[in-house]
Order: structure tokens, then C-alpha cells, then sequence
């Protein structure tokens, strides 16, 4: 068993999942819908593209000027 990080965020009426790690993404119109869906989602991409043994990415923060647009 193996434990990756899920990112979500709204759009419109649906929530988005991410999971940077292995990249793959998904959908759901609960968070628990989405977060099913992209464990689902990348259970399938490890079966054909399984992670190198020790791949562990680095995640961090950054911060940008309030100005800037997203």
C-alpha cells in the first residue's frame, strides 16, 4: 500500500482532483466523489506505468505578488 497526495479544487459545479505524484486527474461532484475517482484513476495508470522503487517527489510552496493573476 502506498499513500499520494490528492489536490482538489472547485469548477463550476464539479471538483477536480489532482494527484501531482503520478499525474493523474479526475472528477466528482462530492470531494469523496473526486477523491474515489482519482484513486481509481491511478490505481489503472500504476497497473500499465508502475512508479521507479525510492521515486518520491519533492513537494514545497512558493509565493507570488498579490497582484498577479491565476
Amino acid at each position: 500500500m502506498r499513500t499520494f497526495t490528492a489536490v482538489l479544487y472547485r469548477e463550476e459545479d464539479m471538483y477536480v482532483a489532482e494527484c501531482s505524484e503520478v499525474g493523474t486527474v479526475s472528477q466528482g461532484r462530492t470531494v469523496e466523489e473526486a477523491v474515489a475517482n482519482l484513486k481509481e484513476a491511478t490505481e489503472l495508470y500504476l497497473e500499465e506505468f508502475p512508479l521507479e522503487d525510492g521515486r518520491r517527489p519533492i513537494i514545497t510552496t512558493f509565493e507570488v505578488a498579490e497582484g498577479a493573476r491565476a
